[in-house]
C-alpha cells in the first residue's frame, strides 16, 4: 500500500506581482478565513518523488510531472494525504499513460477541464477519495454560472417562440372574423348593422382606438355629411389595419 498525496499551490503565475498578491489575499480570505475555496493548482504524488498534473500546451499531452512540491510556476501551500492505493508502480504508470493520451494539452479549459479535474480523475482511478471540494470550488461555481446562463437563454428563446405563436393565432383570429363578416356586409351596412364597410367589426375600432393618435381621429359625426363620414370610416379602417400589421410584425 502506498500513500496518494495531493500537493496544493496558490496560483501565482500571472506575471504581475499585484495580481499575484491579490490572489494570495483571495485565497487567504476564502480558504483560510471562511473555508469555502480559492484559486489553486493541484498535483498528485504516488510511487516516487514526482507529482503529476495537467496544463495547457498547443500540441501533445497536457499531463506533466515535476519534483513533488517544487513546481516553480506557483506558490506551494500544503499537502493532503488522500488515502492509500494498492496498485503497484507498473499499474500506476499504466494509468498515467492512459491519461496522457486522453488529456491533450489543447483540451485544457479553466472551468471544465483544469489541473484539479485531472487530479479528481487520477485519484478516482487509483481507488482513493477525490480531493476536497474547496480545491476546485471557483471552477465549480463558474460551471454553475455557465449552466444557469445557458438555461436562461434557452428559456428566453422558448418564451419568445411561444409569444410569436400566440400572436400569430390572435392575428389570424381577427382576420377570420373580418372575412366571415364580409358575407353579411351588404345587408347590414344598409340597415345600420354593427359592421363597417370592408367587413371589419366595429369592436375593432374601440380595441385599437388607443393605438391611433388623436390627430388621426375624424371630427364629430354631427358636423359632417354622409359621404364624408363614409370616407373617414374607410381611412380609420385602413389606419387600424396598418397598425395591426405593425404590431404583428413586432411580435414575430
Amino acid at each position: 500500500m502506498t500513500d496518494v498525496i495531493l500537493h496544493v499551490y496558490d496560483v501565482t503565475n500571472s506575471g504581475s506581482d499585484k495580481t499575484n498578491n491579490t490572489i494570495l489575499q483571495i485565497n487567504k480570505i476564502f480558504k483560510d478565513g471562511i473555508g469555502i475555496g480559492g484559486i489553486f493548482h493541484s498535483a498528485v504524488q504516488v510511487h516516487g518523488e514526482d507529482e503529476w498534473s495537467f496544463g495547457y500546451c498547443e500540441q501533445g499531452s497536457g499531463v506533466f510531472s515535476c519534483p513533488a512540491s517544487k513546481n516553480p510556476m506557483y506558490t506551494y501551500r500544503e499537502y493532503i494525504i488522500l488515502g492509500k492505493t494498492s496498485f503497484p508502480k507498473f499499474k500506476v504508470n499504466q494509468i498515467l499513460r492512459e491519461l496522457s493520451r486522453e488529456w491533450s494539452g489543447d483540451s485544457y479549459d479553466l472551468l471544465s477541464k483544469n489541473c484539479n479535474h485531472f487530479c479528481d480523475e487520477l485519484s478516482e482511478r487509483l481507488g482513493v477519495p477525490k480531493p476536497p471540494g474547496w480545491i476546485n470550488r471557483f471552477a465549480h461555481a463558474g460551471d454553475a454560472a455557465v449552466e444557469i446562463a445557458e438555461n436562461t437563454a434557452y428559456r428566453f428563446r422558448q418564451a419568445k417562440t411561444e409569444i410569436a405563436s400566440a400572436s400569430k393565432v390572435a392575428y389570424h383570429f381577427l382576420v377570420n372574423i373580418g372575412s366571415n363578416s364580409m358575407k353579411t356586409v351588404d345587408q347590414e351596412s344598409t340597415t345600420g348593422g354593427n359592421i363597417n364597410r370592408g367587413g371589419i367589426p366595429k369592436f375593432q375600432s374601440s380595441w385599437f382606438k388607443n393605438l391611433i393618435s388623436a390627430g388621426d381621429k375624424p371630427p364629430p359625426a354631427a358636423s359632417i355629411d354622409n359621404s364624408t363620414r363614409l370616407g373617414l370610416e374607410k381611412q380609420e379602417e385602413t389606419a387600424m389595419l396598418h397598425q395591426q400589421d405593425q404590431m404583428y410584425e413586432r411580435l414575430i
